[in-house]
């Protein structure tokens, strides 16, 4: 679905152009756009997903500029990196402000089958065919390594994303696409991929646990699928200065900034539970946490606007690396 959303922007936006894009968003969508010239426009976000008034309000305050919109890019469903779903009672007032103001709706769902606590709500395409164009991948429910996935479209977009593709690439590999057939056809894939639900679910379960435990002044996103909690840290430490003392640690994490086109979210981090094993996602909380609060330290003591020393990583056998990036 990535070379997907890279063909939609590139059918679709000339520079200048505007590309309204939630907040936090997807740093590979929005390095995407970039690419292209679009003039990324953030929409809020808070705990039920983005938020319908503030979609109004940004297309006022484009169209007041005279600038034009392309479409609405968004991640409904387990959102990378916020890990929020937007709820159904938003999408269906969502694609109403969509329908009405003529914006085209970009509808990426690589985790919609990766729920723990119920399923979601439906997918916004499977209401609105005419406005909505719908990515999914095999990425995250079979191998990232397949570099497979679809996209659903009206027929008039479809048929010119055919002919990007063709220009693209000429022929994508037919071998993955005929093993993924087969796969479909003989696998029993609804039982792995339930599989898969009841180890993430235990990683999440893992990683909201030790948050409670090692830092229960700060807050948290508590997704109920995917991949990724959002983390808010105090408003006067910033993420990206601070991950270098979190790698001397032997933590990472994805500083918040990454997923905003404007600079946006110093104080805001993304952890990963997907890989880590229980244990491993544990420790790295607690690293973490001796990170912050060795950071809270340090502004405490020394003049906010002093520099704090860069530090190098050091690693050891004994003392493997947590990745929660």
């Amino acid at each position: 679905s990535q070379h997907a959303l890279e063909l939609v922007t590139k059918l679709f936006v000339n520079p200048g152009d505007v590309v309204l894009a939630e907040a936090p968003s997807y740093v590979t969508a929005i390095t995407v756009f970039r690419s292209f010239q679009a003039d990324i426009q953030h929409v809020a976000m808070d705990e039920n997903g983005l938020i319908p008034q503030a979609l109004r309000e940004s297309i006022a305050r484009v169209t007041a500029a005279g600038k034009t919109i392309k479409f609405l890019y968004t991640v409904p469903t387990f959102s990378n990196p916020a890990g929020v779903t937007l709820s159904w009672e938003r999408r269906l007032e969502i694609l109403e402000i969509c329908r009405s103001n003529g914006i085209l709706v970009l509808e990426d769902n690589p985790y919609g089958l990766l729920y723990f606590d119920g399923q979601p709500p439906h997918a916004m395409r499977s209401v609105e065919e005419d406005g909505v164009i719908y990515l999914g991948t095999f990425s995250k429910t079979l191998a990232p390594g397949f570099r497979v996935g679809w996209a659903l479209a009206p027929h008039a977009i479809r048929e010119k994303l055919i002919l990007a593709n063709e220009a693209a690439v000429l022929s994508p590999s037919s071998f993955t696409q005929h093993v993924i057939n087969e796969y479909l056809d003989t696998a029993d894939w609804r039982g792995q991929i339930e599989t898969f639900r009841g180890v993430y679910r235990e990683r999440r379960d893992a990683m909201l646990a030790a948050l409670a435990d090692y830092l229960p002044d700060l807050s948290w996103t508590s997704p109920t699928g995917g991949f990724y909690v959002w983390v808010t840290l105090p408003d006067n430490i910033d993420a990206k200065s601070m991950l270098p003392r979190a790698v001397k640690e032997l933590v990472a994490y994805t500083p918040g900034t990454a997923f905003y086109a404007d600079g946006s979210g110093r104080n805001k981090l993304r952890l990963a539970f997907c890989y880590p094993t229980p244990d491993f996602i544990r420790e790295g909380i607690r690293r973490l946490s001796t990170v912050i609060n060795g950071e809270r330290e340090l502004l405490t003591t020394f003049s906010q606007t002093a520099p704090l020393p860069v530090v190098r990583p050091t690693a050891s056998m004994s003392n493997p690396p947590a990745n929660l990036a």
